[in-house]
């Protein structure tokens, strides 16, 4: 076992919040405490502050999800996108990696998860309905489906085409360059913005799945 003891309790208990970290493992948590240790306070308190300030006064866009300072965030409030055109991807990091190619002049509807049953995600867990309401008050031409290539993508792609029929709207999904089971966050620029720009129509998709 590593380290079973530290010489100080300060130091485990930060080793011990360091670890709960994703992809923080206790012998990196034990080099960024350290680290710190050796820097001047200031960095330290510079640091607490950003993280108290990120988990108090960060909010989510109230149309889209987003993560943003403002009721609003920068792309709903920008008055040179596409409005016409809702980008409906899984996660906040998917947002960043597509406004990075500089390919997608529209505007986005962040779902906050994908629909897994075995997971016990169902469709009412994530942001779906509000979809159909944001919708219902702003009518769009086109919703782009840029959601994951795994089983997870594929059954949230197809009940929100489902659910959204009724509209009259045009599905598209991002072209496959991208493997089966890639994540979008993963993907190099090029590759993203090219699947971004060739988008094929939904229906498409569906057709090629069932021969």
């Amino acid at each position: 076992m590593f380290f079973e003891t530290l010489p100080s309790k300060y130091l485990e208990n930060a080793v011990a919040e360091l670890a709960k970290l994703p992809g923080v493992g206790r012998k990196t948590a034990l080099r960024l405490a350290l680290h710190l240790l050796r820097q001047d306070k200031s960095q330290a308190t510079l640091l607490g502050h950003s993280l108290v300030e990120l988990r108090e006064k960060i909010s989510y866009c109230k149309i889209c999800h987003n993560i943003s300072d403002t009721d609003l965030c920068p792309v709903c409030s920008s008055t040179s996108r596409n409005r016409s055109i809702v980008c409906v991807v899984e996660d906040i990091r998917d947002v960043m990696a597509i406004e990075r190619t500089g390919q997608f002049n529209g505007v986005y509807h962040v779902l906050g998860g994908l629909i897994s049953p075995i997971d016990g995600i169902r469709p009412e867990d994530v942001q779906i309905e509000s979809l159909r309401r944001r919708l219902e008050a702003n009518p769009a031409q086109e919703i782009v489906l840029a959601l994951a290539a795994t089983v997870e993508g594929d059954t949230t792609a197809f009940y929100i085409y489902r659910h959204l029929k009724q509209f009259e709207l045009s599905f598209s999904t991002i072209s496959r360059g991208i493997s089966i089971g890639d994540e979008l966050e993963y993907i190099d620029e090029i590759t993203l913005g090219r699947s971004i720009q060739s988008r094929i129509p939904y229906q498409q998709t569906l057709v090629s799945e069932k021969r």
